[in-house]
């Protein structure tokens, strides 16, 4: 018991969620993580065994934190846009999105018909590589190998159309307040035209290897069942909520970006578990086939960002011919600019689920005030409740089915 006591000392503060029966040396605590970074993210989990079956499972988040919220309150409004990218690593323009939103939303700022069609397309490209991702290594996981060399391969493509619009794969800040950062090149509408054409094959073919494969089904079938009334209880979102029968999606309730031009539909499923949450992931990458082909279909000419020289900087080729321009360019990137005294709050549909943004002005040029309500947070918090009576192996399949990116759960 000496041994055992030097383990619960070292529990600190979640002591006090440990079983009677741990205290007692009837079960065993096993400390699982952190995680390597190279997996979902350095998580932590304190586990409570009788057996091989979990008694409790204790997440112990935080070994990501970067301070990102104090950080953006540190610059101006456009400089802090870079940072939205660190967040959800694998959502980086919807982060962008909704943090473009929210300033748009706060100083009543106009986005042109063709940046709106723009966004759509490249978001719903994001969503695509983000379940791409979530599919090769959820796969991985399942010691599916080959899933994840499929997957990454589909995903390459999306990358280099990222790359081909922002100059960068993953951080490009391409979305910014008042449209987009320039306009796409002469070769993107192709690009994506040979993705969707593409993409539906390559979504039956990780069907073919998965669906109706009875190892996947073994591992995912009536595995982390959450109920309807669980999910709503938990504040759940996003596929983990529509897995569970909840027709829940803000493109549909409460659509932004000229969402409401599109025709699309909900995914869900009734079972709730994580076979449930795969389903609903797979329709959701035809889906946001569907967007992009009517984006595409009906993408307007026409500026990509507004004319509004109060809070968006002239473009470039501008200022070597206006002195006028020039100027707004150096007052707006030196010293911002300032919306008056208020706070929004606006949220997106991320990969994850709802994607919020609390954003408060004081009048100056720094926000006041900038808060993330993340998915990747929230959805975790139900671990312990999929995980309990299930095997310490299915937990490896309860991390992945939650599709957490832990710089989306720690900021």
């Amino acid at each position: 018991m000496d041994d055992y006591k030097i383990t619960t000392d070292a529990l600190d503060d979640v002591g006090h969620l440990i079983s009677e029966r741990a205290l007692k040396g009837e079960t065993v605590l096993l400390n699982m993580g952190p995680q390597h970074p190279s997996t979902h993210g350095v998580l932590r989990l304190l586990l409570e065994l009788d057996g091989e079956v979990v008694v409790n499972c204790i997440p112990d988040i935080g070994f990501l934190h970067t301070g990102i919220e104090k950080n953006m309150e540190t610059k101006t409004y456009e400089k802090a846009a870079v940072m939205t990218d660190r967040l959800d690593y694998l959502n980086t323009v919807g982060n962008n999105l909704v943090y473009c939103l929210a300033i748009e939303k706060l100083v009543g700022l106009d986005v042109p018909a063709r940046a709106q069609a723009l966004r759509v397309i490249l978001v719903e490209l994001q969503r695509i590589a983000s379940h791409l991702v979530w599919l090769g290594t959820h796969g991985l996981d399942l010691a599916a190998m080959s899933m994840f060399l499929y997957c990454f391969r589909e995903r390459e493509m999306i990358m280099d159309i990222m790359e081909m619009v922002g100059g960068q794969r993953m951080m490009a800040t391409c979305i910014r307040p008042g449209g987009m950062w320039r306009d796409v090149p002469a070769g993107f509408e192709e690009a994506v035209r040979q993705f969707i054409r593409i993409f539906p094959k390559r979504i039956k073919e990780y069907e073919n290897l998965l669906t109706r494969n009875p190892l996947f089904l073994e591992r995912t079938k009536n595995i982390g069942i959450l109920s309807k009334e669980d999910a709503l209880r938990w504040g759940v979102t996003g596929p983990m909520l529509r897995a569970s029968g909840v027709a829940h999606d803000l493109r549909k309730v409460r659509p932004y970006s000229g969402y409401e031009l599109y025709d699309f539909d909900i995914p869900t499923q009734s079972d709730g578990d994580t076979y449930a949450r795969y389903l609903v992931r797979m329709e959701e990458m035809r889906q946001s086939l569907r967007i992009i082909q009517q984006a595409l279909d009906k993408l307007p000419s026409g500026p990509v960002r507004s004319n509004n020289r109060k809070f968006v900087p002239p473009p470039r080729a501008e200022i070597g011919v206006s002195m006028e321009a020039l100027i707004h360019h150096f007052k707006l990137w030196t010293e911002g600019f300032t919306p008056t005294k208020g706070a929004v709050y606006e949220a997106v549909e991320s990969p994850r689920g709802e994607l919020g943004v609390y954003l408060e002005s004081d009048g100056t040029p720094k926000p006041f005030r900038v808060h993330w309500r993340t998915p990747s947070f929230l959805n975790l918090q139900v671990l312990p409740l999929l995980a309990k009576g299930h095997l310490v192996a299915d937990l490896v399949a309860l991390i992945g089915t939650i599709d957490i990116v832990l710089g989306d759960v720690d900021r």
